[in-house]
């Protein structure tokens, strides 16, 4: 199993290219399932994730290919099987995105359940309960979703908590029911908003995306589409941080500031100078870092995702800071690694105290998940000494060559082969 080593204690600068987002390019191949024919989605990040997409997308009967480097075309015209396995679906959560579309478009769809998630159970329940609204029948049985719809009729879909998946999923089954659909208590996400802006592409009419409250005018067909992604916010976030906890200045380029406001201005309030441009953001870490609270929350809110990142840039700030997660009952699991590199935590239920300490010591640590695997990197770029990072296929999830881009702006890190 590869490992990545850290030499900590470096300062980084030069300029880094922010990949497309992973929660934008999954939904973007999931959609390309209400259209027969050719899609092409650009800006896709070369991810663990998006290879078992194609591959279930390519068990469906789609033909997937990498046409250019970060370029992918789904050709659609030969759908011939409606189930999406354990096997692929245990892998990646973000599998069941192929419910709507295959209800919508095949009228038919047998998905296995997800199962538990390292950092939160997940369920599946307002998925299931979106597909009801619109008129499916549903069965849970021996570990899958059982799913047939003669025609899904548009209605009004109430989420009683926000979920981004559940959302998506809806938009598409949507699109292609008949009448209007109203999706009360919707994502905001930004991932949201570019998924409303393909359907429209492929001829869906949708008002409201980026609000709590979304309409969609379903159409009798949907044509195929090319799109690129989003840029991805977390993986811009991430970075910031990589300069803030190395006291170092680099220009990061290819993002839209826009999607991390709250991001942001907390970082801010740690002593970060941020320069935001139109699709560049430049950081200047000054090497002495406030301590802030965090409260993790849906969007607009301060991003889950961002949690453990931030959590690791609080263990050498000075003061002590309180960090709220709100939105997964274990996202803590990164505390108990951090704490191997000396960092000062203490935690009571979903709130973890961290009191700043002068400097992180390298340790061999373990990634429990994706975004804990970048916290503990974050970690290991500002220790003394060296740290090595193992079960590395989590970050391979959702960074697109971290090693690499961190080591072109001058952070001492490598990936050891298995």
């Amino acid at each position: 199993m590869d490992k990545i080593v850290i030499e900590g204690g470096y300062k980084l600068s030069g300029e880094v290219e922010i990949s497309g987002a992973k929660n934008s390019a999954l939904p973007a191949m999931a959609a390309s399932l209400l259209a027969k024919g050719k899609s092409v989605i650009r800006n896709v990040p070369r991810l663990r994730d998006i290879d078992t997409f194609k591959l279930l997308l390519e068990h469906l009967g789609a033909k997937v290919e990498w046409i250019e480097q970060n370029s992918i075309e789904i050709d659609t015209s030969d759908i011939n099987c409606f189930e999406a396995p354990y096997d692929l679906v245990r892998k990646m959560r973000a599998s069941i995105l192929v419910l709507g579309p295959l209800i919508a478009k095949y009228n038919s769809a047998r998905i296995s359940l997800p199962g538990g998630c390292a950092i939160g159970a997940r369920p599946v329940n307002l998925h299931i309960k979106g597909m009801e609204c619109l008129g499916a029948d549903i069965e849970l049985e021996d570990g899958y979703i059982d799913a047939k719809a003669d025609k899904l009729r548009g209605c009004r879909i109430p989420f009683d908590i926000v979920t981004v998946t559940g959302t998506a999923n809806v938009l598409m089954a949507s699109s292609l029911a008949e009448g209007e659909s109203i999706i009360e208590n919707a994502a905001k996400e930004p991932e949201i908003v570019d998924l409303c802006n393909i359907l429209k592409k492929m001829g869906a009419e949708i008002d409201g995306e980026g609000t709590e409250t979304i309409k969609i005018k379903g159409k009798s067909t949907l044509s195929p589409f090319e799109w690129s992604v989003i840029p991805d916010r977390i993986e811009t976030g991430t970075f910031i941080i990589a300069a803030a906890i190395t006291g170092s200045e680099i220009v990061i380029k290819n993002c839209i500031p826009s999607h991390s406001t709250t991001v942001l201005e907390k970082l801010r309030e740690t002593g970060i100078e941020i320069n935001e441009y139109e699709n560049t953001i430049e950081v200047k870490g000054n090497g002495e870092i406030i301590s802030a609270d965090i409260k993790t929350s849906p969007y607009p809110g301060f991003a889950t995702d961002m949690q453990a990142q931030f959590m690791a840039l609080m263990t050498i700030a000075n003061g002590v800071s309180v960090i709220s997660e709100t939105v997964f009952e274990n996202r803590f699991m990164h505390v108990a690694e951090l704490m191997r590199m000396g960092a000062d935590i203490k935690i009571d239920g979903h709130t973890a105290v961290v009191k700043g300490i002068e400097k992180l010591k390298g340790a061999p640590v373990m990634a429990t998940d994706l975004r804990a695997s970048a916290s503990l990197i974050l970690a290991g770029l500002a220790a003394e000494g060296e740290t090595v990072l193992s079960r590395v296929y989590h970050i391979d999830r959702g960074y697109e060559n971290i090693e690499g881009k961190l080591s072109k702006i001058g952070a001492k890190i490598k990936r050891i082969p298995a």
